[in-house]
């Protein structure tokens, strides 16, 4: 039974996703800061975070910094009103594992939480045995499930401002990838001269 850490301070959305979530088969924990979610962690050892960005004092952004700058790697979903491309890959550079959008609808978020806990999994990650970089490059496919992901967009969000790093590499570590995926490597398709998908 996973454990989930609701974290915004709209009391009605804290209300609403506990509700569902625990109707689920969820155990849920709402916050309204950023600071009384930090307070919670150390004593609820949630199995993820559903983080709104858009908070007095600190924001999500800060949060999801502060946490993995301590070590912290507790799956993080921002649920946020910022839908700008920016905004996204900021939410990514900080941390989170997946981003989703205001207004949402519970069944996306549901779909949304199931897949970043099974990837995220001790199990599954010992099992295929992935660097973080790889992890990285599988977790931005599965988030655009069916879709083209670009080189640069690979580049952007697994290696940053790393601006040693060609697209070489990122043909390299999908190559990597699909062998430690076995058969199941097959479902990474690519499109010469533009990118890969995850089907």
């Amino acid at each position: 039974m996973s454990h989930i850490l609701v974290v915004d301070d709209e009391q009605d959305i804290c209300e609403i996703l506990q509700f569902n979530f625990e109707s689920e088969g969820f155990v849920v924990t709402t916050a309204n800061s950023a600071e009384e979610a930090l307070e919670l962690l150390p004593q609820e050892h949630p199995d993820l975070l559903l983080l709104d960005v858009m908070m007095d004092r600190m924001s999500g952004f800060e949060m999801a910094r502060r946490l993995r700058s301590e070590g912290n790697q507790v799956p993080i979903i921002f649920l946020t009103a910022k839908t700008q491309e920016r905004d996204q890959l900021d939410g990514f550079e900080f941390g989170a594992d997946d981003y989703i959008t205001k207004p949402f609808s519970f069944s996306t978020v549901l779909a949304r939480v199931k897949a970043v806990l099974k990837r995220t999994s001790p199990s599954c990650q010992q099992l295929l045995d992935l660097t973080k970089k790889e992890q990285q490059i599988l977790d931005l496919l599965m988030r655009h499930k069916g879709e083209y992901v670009t080189r640069d967009q690979i580049l952007d969000e697994v290696w940053g401002s790393d601006i040693y790093v060609a697209e070489r590499s990122v043909d390299v570590h999908i190559a990597r990838l699909r062998k430690k995926m076995g058969a199941e490597g097959m479902r990474i398709r690519n499109k010469t001269n533009f990118g890969y998908r995850f089907d």
